[in-house]
């Protein structure tokens, strides 16, 4: 069986899920680790992969099938992604829903000038969320989708609040709002606004002298991550933080309301849920099942950005057509 060689860009939480998850699938094999840190202060879990730095990668563009992009989707994907592009067939996991059709567009670009394939927004939303709206409102067309996030933390967020100046460490939880969904499971339909379905609660460690303020102003006013949502910001010691705030679990619901027959008596009511103890080894799983989805396709020609909307669940499996038709259809 020949492997899945991989490359994961950036060592964070994704970035070791990532690493844990390729332990788990004998169809994979890591190749290396790349990072804008001194390599030598990175030590991996997997005995003889070498930690490169970042500005290396480009060098071993022949030892790599999917390089895995593990950065943050503030500032690091955007950049990064059609950086390596260039370079490498690519994944990443950028999240800022409202912006993903620029990036989109931009590593698209990148891919087709270097016959390279890329995935984009992978992950559980953007990603196996986004699958689950699209196969309800298909088949219920007569409804209405709600999605509801949480209790848990986002990566995406946290590393935003993170990068706030005057901000030491910071993590925040979205949480769902109780009262809306059961109003979505009642049949009832309900306008919700955003504000309406959850909530966004962050504990911040600030630095020494900080304007925590300023800090609190610039986070509830942060758009496309804070502004339209009751957003919370409690500041607490760093001896709390790490005690308390040491996890990093997550989940959510994508529920979909419709009507069928005359669309006036049958309520119908399709709901996906996800209970997640750690968001960035789950995360990093999904990519894991799409990276063997992009090298197949690469394989047979393919090239150009691809979202999860464009790939064939049979891609995912290490199973052949045979074998999934015998055991999962």
């Amino acid at each position: 069986m020949k492997k899945v060689r991989i490359g994961i860009a950036g060592y964070g939480n994704l970035g070791r899920g990532v690493e844990l998850a390729i332990k788990q699938n004998d169809d994979m094999e890591l190749v290396g680790v790349f990072t804008r840190r001194a390599p030598e202060t990175v030590k991996l879990m997997t005995e003889g992969v070498t930690v490169y730095n970042i500005d290396s990668a480009k060098d071993m563009q022949d030892k790599i099938d999917i390089m895995i992009i593990c950065g943050g989707s503030a500032t690091d994907l955007p950049k990064q992604t059609p950086e390596l592009a260039e370079y490498f067939n690519v994944i990443d996991s950028f999240d800022t829903h409202a912006k993903i059709p620029e990036h989109f567009q931009n590593v698209d670009k990148v891919c087709k000038e270097n016959n390279h394939i890329a995935l984009i927004s992978a992950g559980w939303d953007p990603g196996m969320f986004s699958l689950n709206r699209l196969y309800a409102e298909s088949i219920l067309s007569n409804g209405k989708t709600y999605t509801f996030w949480g209790k848990g933390v986002s990566q995406g967020h946290s590393d935003a609040i993170r990068r706030v100046d005057g901000v030491k460490k910071g993590i925040q939880y979205t949480c769902p709002v109780e009262a809306a969904m059961d109003a979505v499971r009642s049949g009832s339909q309900p306008e919700l606004t955003t504000r309406e379905k959850h909530k966004r609660v962050c504990y911040v460690v600030a630095e020494e002298g900080a304007d925590k303020e300023k800090i609190t102003d610039t986070i509830k006013n942060m758009k496309n991550y804070f502004d339209e949502y009751d957003t919370t910001v409690n500041f607490i010691s760093e001896e709390g933080f790490d005690a308390e705030h040491n996890k990093m679990p997550h989940g959510g619901f994508v529920m979909r309301s419709g009507k069928t027959g005359d669309g006036e008596n049958t309520h119908q009511m399709i709901e996906y849920s996800l209970k997640l103890e750690s968001n960035p080894e789950f995360t990093a799983s999904v990519l894991i099942a799409y990276a063997r989805a992009l090298s197949r396709m690469r394989s047979e020609g393919s090239i150009g950005c691809k979202t999860v909307f464009d790939i064939a669940p049979a891609y995912l499996s290490k199973l052949s057509g045979e074998e999934l038709r015998a055991t999962m259809l």
